[in-house]
Parts: structure tokens; C-alpha cells; sequence
């Protein structure tokens, strides 16, 4: 349900957004997993037309999201600030937001000051998640500008122009599993950045627009009928029956990828959330004996149905990220890993953090053998790298890391690559960033020949301009021209 209110009703706003988000998981018990909240507000002094509601119970789709952005833009500050929490329901306002009267407890004290302070906030309690997925789309295209994704820190750094719009992402996170305290803290913490974010954009003085989503629920509907006891037994049992249905829906879909030859990335989990992913159509290693190349593919046995590898060995965190794909009788070694080290860090120049592939390594039998990846393989950390082909050998991407290093006696070649280790969201990719320079050798080529050729061309056409002709001439019937020696 979409609320406009004036400063006379602000005060009341959070209480109002909580019961409503609770009313909403009532009238919609079997859907409400699929729903995400979204708040929109403006900074203070600047009003926005009135907008009308959704129907109590409406789940609002991208369509409809769409048009709600492109009133809001139109006449509202185009310096768009976008709050994207990798997880939220409408339960984590009714459950911390101090819903009745216990603003003591409330964890988003700076977004109700927020909400309070703006005289014209919208509140969308029932978005379907894949539309909240492409508000950044939508955003961009209204905006016609591309998304800056940015931390507290360095926002200060960044002066922004009333006139001119900008798209400012920060990515919040979100906590997991059944503690729900580290929920409660994670949010609290997540509204301290919105509390950051938003001082800075005052101390500017440019007005903006504020939205705060999520990219999915942080919620089953199983879980959230159990915990919250708002439903019958049939309510429960048929949001149990539509969670069961969707996930016997994916794995037929999945076996149909299978056969079809199409396989899911190679996927480590830390506890439950997915925060590495790999994928590639071709993986082999070749080593060098008696003067000839002996190959391995080794792309059955990490990807499809019939994958052996074993992730053991693989952790992540926010700065490092390694993944270890465990292997058997591989070139006639008993025990083989092929690893992965990345790393990411904050570089000021760019204002943002990079993930870099800092090396390829290979364990066989006691030796190890690295190959440095930082120089060529990188992206930004929102993203995933991918490309079309990674080798040490043809077009490296990949260097051994000395010449001493056992390396030097291997080649590895990945095809169509594609790697993530930092703010994996689910198990797909985020964006890719890819290899493909914007000038290839061929069009090098091209460029240098066009080059040469404009100047033979300018050199011709030069010479040309400095020949002369005669301004005398020899006339039979008048006297002969007499040119003096001297001359």
C-alpha cells in the first residue's frame, strides 16, 4: 500500500508502515515470499506530487514500479540515492521497528527521521522481488546516466550537481540463519550507513531522491506463518504447498539445463548464502613430458550431473575469497587441486573496490605451481568477470610466476570463463564485466593502415601544392626571350 502523508501525520509514519507491512503478510500468506518492500523519499523542503495508491493487497509489479519512478523523477531531485539491501521482508519493520510504541527498540531510527523530515514519502509494502531487481534498470534509463556504486567513505569525496543526475548505489547487506539477533544488528547497522549517507548529502546542500529496496525477501512463507502465528493450518499448509511447488518447479528445470547440455556454475557456500561462483564451457590442463603436451579435460568432472570435484579447502570473506576444486588421478597424479586466490581492495583513483584473480594455482603431489592473474583479470567488485578464453599459452591472461616456477611446465585454458568471489547475490552472476578490449588487434590494424595511407595521401597532395609552371612563354612570331646566365 502506497502512503503519502503531510507533516502533520509524519510522526505516526512508522507505526502506520508496520501494521500496514503486517496487514499486507495477513491478506497475502502464500505470496509474501515473494515480495519486497521499497520507501521512497526526498529530502527536506522538496514535495512531490500525490500519488494513488495500490489496492490493500496489491502487489505491485515492474510495470506499475516503473510508473511510480517516473512520476517521483519527473518533478522530484534527480540525484537519485539508492539504498539496495541484498535481503528484506516486510516482517523485519514489523518485528524491529518498534511497531507499537517501542521506539526504544526501533532499529531504523534515521529512516524514520528521514521519513519524517520529507513531506511526501511513498511507501510501496508489496513489491514482487523481480521488479525491485531491475529498479537499477530503471533507474538508469530514466536517469540516462550510469550507476556509481559507493560506500560512506568515499561519497564525501564525490560533489554532486543539482542539475546534473547522478545514480549513487550502496549495497547494504543482511544477516542470516535463525539468529535473530545478528538480523536486528546487521539492520541497525545498515540504518547507521542510511543515517551516514544522508548527513553527507545535507552537509552538500543538493537535493535527492532517496529509495530504499531489497533485491529478494529475506523470508519463507513456511518460516514467517510459524513465527509470526497469523495463519490457520490451511494457510500454512498452502504456503508450504506453494514453496514445495516452486522448488520441485527448479529442479525440473534444472534436469532439463542438464540434458540439454547446459549446466549451473561450480557454487561455494559459507553457512547458507552463496558467496563464490564459477562457471566455464571448457576446462583443461596440459603438462609438459618428454617433450610432448599431455592433456586433461577436466570440464565433466567439475560441472553437470556428473561433477566429482570437492570444494574442501574454499573460504571467503569480505577482502578474500578462495576457491579449491579438490580432483583425483589427474595426469597421473593421485591428488589435484586447481585454486583460485582472490582478492579484493578499495582504490581511490576509480572511488570504488575492484576483485582482481590474483593467481591460478596448481597443487599436485607436494609441488605447487602459480600462475599470476592480477595484471589482466579484474572487474569491479559488484561485478563478475567473464571471458571468452583464459590460457598461459595463447594470448595469456595467465603468467607463471617466476621463471623457476614449476608453471612454466604447465598450460591451463579456461573458455568461456566466468568467475565471481565478492557480493554474489543468489546463485546467478552479477553483471559481467568482460575482457574484450574496446580496441582489438584488429582494429589496431586497421586504425595504422588508415594512418599510413592519410599520410602518403597529405604528403602526395603536399608536394603537389608546391609545384610551380612557368609565368613566361616562348612566342614564335615575336622576339625570342633572351634569359640571361645571371639569372
Amino acid at each position: 500500500m502506497a502512503t503519502t502523508g503531510t507533516p502533520l501525520h509524519l510522526h505516526r509514519i512508522s507505526a502506520a508502515l508496520a501494521v500496514f507491512l503486517g496487514l499486507s503478510s495477513i491478506l497475502h500468506p502464500g505470496n509474501c515470499d515473494e515480495q519486497v518492500p521499497l520507501i521512497l523519499w526526498t529530502s527536506e523542503g522538496i514535495s512531490l506530487p500525490s500519488q494513488s495508491p495500490p489496492t490493500a493487497g496489491h502487489i505491485v509489479e515492474q510495470q506499475q514500479l516503473a510508473s511510480y519512478l517516473e512520476k517521483a523523477l519527473n518533478v522530484g531531485p534527480r540525484n537519485v540515492v539508492l539504498f539496495l539491501q541484498d535481503k528484506m521482508s516486510i516482517e523485519d519493520f514489523t518485528m524491529y521497528g518498534g511497531a507499537f510504541g517501542n521506539k526504544q527498540d526501533s532499529v531504523f531510527p534515521n529512516l524514520e527521521g528521514a521519513l519524517m523530515s520529507s513531506s511526501s514519502p511513498l511507501v510501496l509494502p508489496a513489491v514482487s522481488w523481480p521488479a525491485s531487481n531491475a529498479v537499477i534498470g530503471q533507474l538508469q534509463d530514466q536517469l540516462e546516466t550510469s550507476p556509481l556504486y559507493m560506500d560512506p567513505e568515499t561519497l564525501s569525496q564525490l560533489r554532486l550537481n543539482a542539475s546534473s543526475p547522478a545514480l549513487l548505489v550502496f549495497r547494504l547487506p543482511y544477516g542470516i540463519g535463525a539468529d535473530l539477533m545478528s538480523a536486528k544488528e546487521i539492520l541497525s547497522g545498515n540504518d547507521e550507513v542510511i543515517g551516514q549517507v544522508l548527513s553527507t548529502m545535507k552537509t552538500q546542500s543538493v537535493p535527492y531522491t532517496a529509495i530504499y529496496t531489497a533485491l529478494r525477501p529475506s523470508r519463507e512463507a513456511a518460516s514467517l506463518s510459524m513465527e509470526a502465528g497469523l495463519g490457520g493450518g490451511r494457510s500454512l499448509l498452502q504456503a508450504r504447498g506453494g514453496y514445495r511447488e516452486r522448488e520441485r518447479e527448479r529442479e525440473r528445470q534444472r534436469r532439463i539445463k542438464e540434458k540439454a547440455g547446459i549446466y549451473g556454475p561450480v557454487e561455494f557456500k559459507e553457512g547458507e548464502e552463496t558467496c563464490i561462483l564459477l562457471w566455464a564451457s571448457g576446462l583443461s590442463v596440459s603438462i609438459l613430458r618428454s617433450g610432448r603436451w599431455e592433456d586433461s579435460d577436466l570440464t565433466q568432472s567439475t560441472f553437470g550431473q556428473e561433477a566429482s570435484v570437492t570444494l574442501h579447502g574454499s573460504s571467503c570473506d569480505k577482502t578474500k575469497a578462495r576457491l579449491v576444486l579438490n580432483y583425483e588421478n589427474v595426469l597421473n597424479h593421485r591428488s589435484f587441486k586447481l585454486i583460485f586466490a582472490m582478492s579484493q581492495r578499495h582504490y581511490k583513483v576509480s572511488a570504488r573496490h575492484w576483485f582482481t584473480l590474483d593467481a591460478v594455482e596448481l597443487e599436485y603431489d607436494g609441488t605447487k605451481a602459480t600462475f599470476n592473474g592480477s595484471r589482466h583479470i579484474y572487474a569491479p567488485a559488484e561485478y563478475s568477470y567473464r571471458c571468452e578464453s583464459v590460457t598461459s599459452f595463447r594470448w595469456p591472461l595467465l603468467i607463471p610466476h617466476s621463471s623457476k616456477d614449476p608453471a612454466n611446465q604447465w598450460r591451463v585454458s579456461f573458455e568461456d570463463f566466468q568467475i565471481q568471489g565478492f557480493n554474489v547475490t543468489g546463485s546467478e552472476f552479477s553483471y559481467a564485466s568482460d575482457c574484450a578490449g574496446f580496441f582489438s588487434p584488429g582494429i589496431w590494424m586497421g586504425l595504422m593502415t588508415s594512418l599510413l595511407m592519410v599520410l602518403v595521401l597529405t604528403y602526395g597532395l603536399h608536394m603537389i601544392m608546391q609545384l610551380r609552371t612557368m609565368d613566361r612563354f616562348d612566342d614564335p612570331k615575336g622576339p625570342a626571350i633572351s634569359v640571361p646566365q645571371t639569372e
